[in-house]
């Protein structure tokens, strides 16, 4: 089997893109394909815009528009990869039928008109969608579940909603890559919340409470089998949770940083700038995070209970920080985006057709990402009554 190394180090630009207008490339999807053809790519935009690409080439396909708030996410259904579904500050998640580039959604999920998106996701099974709000008056936060399967009704009920787990923005919810039932979710709260979907009650779902000292920007399912949980915060911490010791009396944390941007030194010396999210790698079984330079250069590390370790820099590509990427494992490429306006494929061995970095299209009115003081929580053992 091909090690990370092996498998990373000889990444370079094979295509890039980049549109005229100034938006932000805020999240992206890479389609699984099982038949004929090269698959696709999803990038949701500042521009409140998703753009369908060939992921072979970066060809633009199709673009999607409907939204009438910002985009909080995209993501291909798993088991139904013609459907794309995203959600947005409006309210909504919507399905795009991606062999109609530029149609109308063929299904928009709502919930309470006061609802506002800031993250969602869909199980394995395609079976429940699930959208994290945010704050609501000043009070609480709250999980919206649908019935993902409902993509030819004309009106999707709510199938429930929590509202006790979280008091702030649900800033990420992420279903187990294989579990249909398991659900974590994320806060600028600082709580990290690991739910079982099949049982009957909120506070019966609840499995597991995590603190990750401040507000939480991204979870990760990793590990071996899939149990433990990487959570990164919007001031660069870190922690890594093993959920198998959840009925044990044994400790949760693997690892954790309030600042893991220092820990693995630049080849120059220099600390990293920010951290933009994790991916674990099923068939080599290992946890990346990937991490980056505010001038551009992207740094692909692996994460484990020892810290982080360099795996390998991605120079000369972007202009500006880095908000989204994707691992293709069907083509063994990797896809970034983020605030220069660019699209780039990276593949072993490519030489890019036009070099060099282009010039940032950074916009001074273009998104931020929210950061509110944490609540401070310790993490809990859900207990058995």
């Amino acid at each position: 089997m091909e090690s990370v190394e092996e498998k990373f180090k000889a990444l370079s630009i094979a295509r890039r893109i980049q549109p005229s207008e100034p938006t932000y490339l805020l999240d992206m999807s890479v389609q699984s394909v099982s038949g004929p053809g090269p698959g696709l790519l999803a990038v949701c935009c500042s521009n409140r815009s998703i753009h369908l690409h060939c992921k072979d080439n970066l060809t633009l396909l199709g673009e999607y528009q409907g939204h009438g708030g910002p985009l909080c996410g995209v993501s291909f259904a798993h088991r139904s990869p013609d459907l794309l579904f995203s959600g947005s500050a409006d309210g909504t998640v919507r399905t795009w039928d991606v062999r109609r580039p530029g149609s109308e959604a063929v299904q928009v999920f709502r919930s309470d008109p006061y609802h506002h998106f800031c993250s969602f996701d869909v199980s394995c099974s395609d079976e429940v969608l699930c959208a994290g709000t945010e704050q609501v008056d000043g009070d609480d936060s709250f999980l919206v579940f649908w019935d993902g399967r409902m993509t030819k009704e004309k009106s999707c009920g709510v199938l429930g909603v929590y509202s006790e787990s979280h008091s702030d923005d649900i800033t990420q919810v992420r279903f187990h890559p294989s579990n249909k039932d398991r659900l974590a979710s994320g806060s600028t709260d600082g709580l990290v919340n690991v739910f079982d979907l099949s049982q009957g009650t909120e506070e019966e779902a609840l499995m597991a409470t995590c603190n990750s000292g401040s507000s939480a920007s991204s979870v990760c399912w990793a590990g071996k089998d899939l149990n433990q949980l990487l959570c990164l915060s919007h001031d660069e911490g870190m922690h890594l949770w093993d959920l198998g010791q959840i009925d044990t009396n044994e400790p949760l944390t693997v690892f954790g940083t309030p600042d893991a941007r220092s820990l693995t030194p630049l080849s120059d010396g220099r600390p990293l700038d920010y951290l933009v999210s994790g991916m674990w790698l099923e068939e080599e079984q290992c946890l990346l995070v990937l991490g980056g330079e505010n001038r551009g250069d992207l740094h692909v590390l692996e994460c484990s209970g020892k810290g982080l370790r360099l795996v390998k820099s991605l120079r000369g590509g972007h202009s500006a920080m880095v908000r989204c990427f994707v691992w293709d494992p069907e083509g063994g490429a990797l896809f970034t985006g983020g605030e220069d306006a660019q699209l780039l494929l990276w593949k072993p061995g490519a030489q890019e057709l036009t070099s060099g970095k282009r010039d940032t299209l950074k916009s001074g009115s273009a998104i931020k990402l929210k950061s509110r003081p944490h609540k401070k929580h310790g993490y809990q053992k859900r207990e058995e009554a």
